[in-house]
């Protein structure tokens, strides 16, 4: 019996932020994978390795953490005023299942750079030296985003002295900028409260903040859940009992937030909503081993990505972060100290983030302009991925 050849595809591994992912250039896809559906998810979901029962991703590119099992594809935007459009795709790790509801804000940091060295953009827009200012439509939410990308003789500058907490290496900043990034045609608090009661089966009636911003995210006090804010990795991802609890506030934060019909959906949308808990300022060891200060913060957030406490925190979860931290009232803002803000200094697992928004309260409701916060990208590598064929 014989079997066809492997698949080639022109591809590019980049980090973006905290994160990593496969890009994709549309054109470069096999016809079938140009359009949504079947063929698409089933060869990315080849590319990354999933379903993986081992959640080694062994025999893919993915990295068998939320952080490092996402894809990306990317295409020269039709729409006026934007260069490239940019769709993301949330493969899970031990299902057949690829989760396109949201963005990631930390690969948003990658967009640019691929955009310029795959002449996605207009040649013109990119001057010889200085930042380079790519207009990104972010398809899977319909919002703008704005990359600033350092460009030197012609060229992306990746190299740099930006230090970024959780990332290993120093790289050059790349600042990105969430234009309105609520959803226009929803209210920031779906539920019209900063503060709602979140009764959960077995485990309480909780105080959430329920907001839809960068992306759509559950906020609840660590106290509240026998937390301290100043968890790691470990203390949470191995405790079976804490992530069951998460992943049953999550899903009854869903249903409330009004993005599932049912809680059964909650499996099937595992990218939406997040789920994170805020505490005050306290002194904390992050992961690499630093002692944070409890004066160096404003307060303390741990969030959870694909069913596991994240290792730093996802970009659309900061941008979330600061839009809450800028309305008083909300648990966000408490945690803050309740006091008006256009910026935060947050702790997670791996260090300190800064994310600044402004909000404004107007015609009976919240609006944020945009939220901004600082990345870094590099290529790891180029050339191409290999998929085995479908026979």
């Amino acid at each position: 019996m014989s079997f066809p050849p492997q698949l080639r595809i022109p591809a590019t591994y980049m980090r973006g932020g905290t994160s990593k992912g496969v890009f994709f250039a549309l054109n470069d896809l096999p016809l079938a994978a140009q359009t949504a559906g079947k063929a698409r998810d089933s060869l990315l979901l080849s590319v990354i390795g999933s379903p993986d029962p081992y959640h080694k991703h062994t025999d893919g590119m993915g990295g068998a953490t939320s952080s490092t099992s996402k894809t990306v594809i990317l295409a020269k935007s039709e729409r006026a005023g934007f260069d490239v459009d940019y769709l993301f795709g949330q493969v899970a790790i031990d299902k057949p299942v690829i989760d396109w509801s949201g963005n990631c804000g930390n690969l948003t940091a990658a967009v640019g750079a691929f955009a310029i060295n795959n002449k996605l953009i207009d040649p013109a827009r990119v001057p010889q030296n200085g930042l380079a200012v790519v207009r990104i439509w972010q398809l899977n939410i319909q919002k703008a985003i704005v990359a600033h990308i350092p460009v030197t003789d012609g060229q992306v500058q990746e190299t740099g002295d930006f230090e970024l907490d959780g990332v290993t290496f120093p790289a050059a900043e790349i600042k990105v900028e969430f234009i309105d990034p609520a959803d226009a045609t929803e209210p920031l608090f779906p539920t019209g409260n900063k503060v709602d009661k979140l009764k959960v089966p077995n485990v309480g009636v909780l105080d959430a903040t329920l907001i839809n911003a960068g992306i759509p995210t559950i906020f609840i006090r660590a106290h509240d859940v026998g937390c301290t804010g100043c968890e790691l990795q470990d203390a949470i991802n191995n405790n079976v009992d804490a992530l069951a609890m998460f992943e049953a506030i999550r899903a009854h934060g869903a249903l409330k937030m009004g993005l599932i019909n049912n809680l059964g959906e909650a499996s099937e949308r595992q990218h939406t909503p997040k789920v994170a808990f805020v505490a005050p300022p306290d002194r904390y060891t992050a992961s690499s081993g630093r002692v944070v200060e409890a004066t160096h913060t404003d307060l303390l957030v741990r969030a959870l990505s694909m069913g596991k406490l994240h290792h730093a925190m996802m970009g659309t979860a900061a941008v979330a972060i600061a839009t809450a931290a800028a309305i008083k009232g909300t648990l966000v803002n408490d945690a803050a100290g309740g006091k008006a803000r256009e910026s935060v200094v947050f702790g997670h697992p791996s260090g300190t983030l800064e994310v600044g928004a402004k909000a404004t309260f107007t015609e009976g409701r919240w609006q944020v302009d945009k939220a901004v916060m600082s990345r870094s990208a590099r290529i790891l590598m180029h050339g191409e991925v290999h998929v085995p064929a479908k026979s």
